[in-house]
């Protein structure tokens, strides 16, 4: 039975979605980092907030864990390349609460353009500042979004509806999606200069920190207002607190700030700044969803494989992960066939697919094929780490995608360049049951099974009677015997699938035969 640990408060639609699923649940909240370990000796999951931090101690020393699941959309919570490099799946919600996030952002734009808190307080205070306080229209005014992804676009459609101008920095934004969204891509400087009010919804990275800064401001309007409902981080607080001081900025509002809760924070009593504690996803709805959607998320995971909205690998759905199933195990195949035949260092992988092969996600495929691929190789390679593993060894990886009619309904070709020489194998699918059916370019159809002896010779008679031979002479069954070679006398291959396993001395008898070039024992997984 899968266990899973809640390390933060969550929704309990979430907790009977997992006992639902038969997966055993315990909650354990605001754990330190050692309590966090011990309670993770026996689980295969671990679902946090923002709480709970997913240390490089904690994900190293959890070998039993298979994924981590966040409750909402930022995962800076969680150190992603130590879980990609111990093989873990993050997974994180980024439309449960999108929707709760961009919403309070037009509230955020809408406060800031009126006045709404300091009204409220100063009429709650006795005061009638009718005459003193004076808003600003939205409508016409150009609204600058940084960052257009999921809440972003939202922001935008909101945003047009209150007939705002919008114009977006977003370097992933293709020009098409932004005609259709009805917005106008533009640079980060021209976002600066022309925006009325500035917006942001992008992740806080290396390229993102403090991408508003007191070179920033300089490029502003006079007059300009800010919101940020993303990450602290992005913007600079000083920077910001100097420029509200001095009136370049007509007011501002905060959701996020760079160390939560902001107690020391210089921002706090700054005239003209609306501050509100990270109310983005804090709505009864938002948290209902993004509870249900990591415990769905994870329950398909651990039961069939599925992996959604993933941080640190490729993202499947249970649909897409049935459709592209029969190419998994056919990938799977390829790869240990050829990683297992590899004996020099690997130095250019390339993967062909062709057909119906390549009209699926072939992004899962490519990953597995690498990891069984390098399992010969090298130790604690997975499905979540391989790629990491190729850059690392400064190992080349192509992929090319051919939808053109072929020998076979679908292909896939797979080919290793090493420091001796280059090796190609091919494989298809017949009733959705893996075959290789091409090595080094010479045709052969082979389902293989458990067991298997690989053998490139000399095409030249009398190797199948001297074969045959020793295999008898040690008790070893064939099942299934494929032959194919480039041309009479040429270099031949079998591949030999046996009942049973077939030791080094065995092999040792098989490589001292004449014509022999090659022999090995090849073994997959039942």
């Amino acid at each position: 039975m899968f266990k899973v640990l809640i390390a933060d408060k969550l929704s309990k639609e979430a907790e009977k979605i997992f006992n639902d699923n038969g997966l055993k649940v315990k909650i354990k909240t605001g754990l330190k980092e050692d309590e966090l370990i011990q309670e993770l000796n026996d689980c295969d999951a671990l679902v946090v907030r923002s709480a709970t931090k997913a240390t490089k101690k904690v994900i190293e020393k959890s070998k039993k864990l298979k994924v981590i699941g966040r409750a909402g959309i930022g995962v800076d919570n969680i150190d992603i390349s130590s879980a990609t490099d111990n093989g873990k799946v993050v997974m994180n919600t980024p439309f449960g609460n999108s929707i709760t996030t961009a919403e309070h952002a037009i509230t955020l734009i809408l406060s800031t353009a009126r006045q709404i808190p300091y009204a409220d307080k100063t009429t709650h205070e006795g005061k009638w500042e009718k005459s003193s306080i004076k808003g600003t229209e939205v409508t016409g005014k150009n609204l600058g979004i940084i960052g257009c992804g999921n809440i972003g676009t939202i922001v935008a459609k909101r945003a047009l509806g209150l007939e705002f101008k919008v114009n977006v920095y977003d370097p992933f934004l293709q020009e098409e999606k932004a005609r259709e969204l009805g917005v106008k891509k533009i640079s980060l400087d021209e976002l600066f200069s022309k925006s009325d009010f500035i917006t942001l919804h992008t992740p806080l990275n290396e390229k993102t920190k403090n991408i508003i800064n007191k070179e920033s401001f300089l490029k502003m309007k006079n007059g300009v207002r800010i919101v940020n409902c993303a990450r602290g981080g992005l913007v600079d607080e000083i920077a910001l607190k100097e420029n509200l001081e001095n009136g370049k900025v007509a007011s501002a509002a905060l959701d996020v700030f760079v160390n939560e809760p902001p107690k020391d924070s210089n921002l706090l009593g700054t005239k003209n700044l609306i501050l509100t504690p990270h109310l983005g996803a804090s709505t009864a709805e938002a948290q209902e969803k993004v509870a249900m959607q990591i415990a769905e998320q994870i329950c398909n995971f651990l039961k069939t494989g599925a992996i959604s909205n993933a941080v640190n690998t490729f993202s499947l759905s249970a649909k897409e992960y049935n459709l592209v199933k029969p190419y998994l195990r056919l990938s799977n195949l390829l790869g240990s066939f050829a990683g297992q035949l590899t004996e020099n260092a690997i130095k250019k992988i390339e993967v062909e697919f062709e057909g119906q092969a390549s009209k699926v996600n072939t992004q899962p495929l490519v990953q597995t094929l690498i990891c069984s691929l390098l399992k010969s190789t090298f130790d604690n390679v997975n499905i979540i780490n391989a790629m990491s593993v190729v850059k690392d060894k400064s190992i080349d990886v192509t992929e090319t995608k051919h939808d053109r009619v072929c020998e076979y309904q679908s292909c896939i070709t797979l080919s290793i360049t090493t420091d001796k020489q280059k090796r190609s194998v091919k494989g298809t699918l017949f009733g959705n049951k893996p075959r290789i059916v091409s090595i080094k370019g010479i045709k052969i159809e082979a389902e293989l099974l458990k067991h298997n002896l690989y053998i490139s010779n000399e095409d030249k008679p009398g190797f199948i009677s001297n074969l045959s031979k020793i295999l008898a002479d040690n008790n070893i069954n064939i099942a299934t015997f494929h032959l194919g070679r480039k041309d009479s006398g040429g270099e031949a291959v079998a591949l030999i699938s046996t009942d049973n396993f077939i030791d080094n001395s065995v092999i040792g008898k098989i490589k001292k035969l004449p014509l022999v070039i090659q022999a090995k024992y090849i073994t997959f997984d039942d």
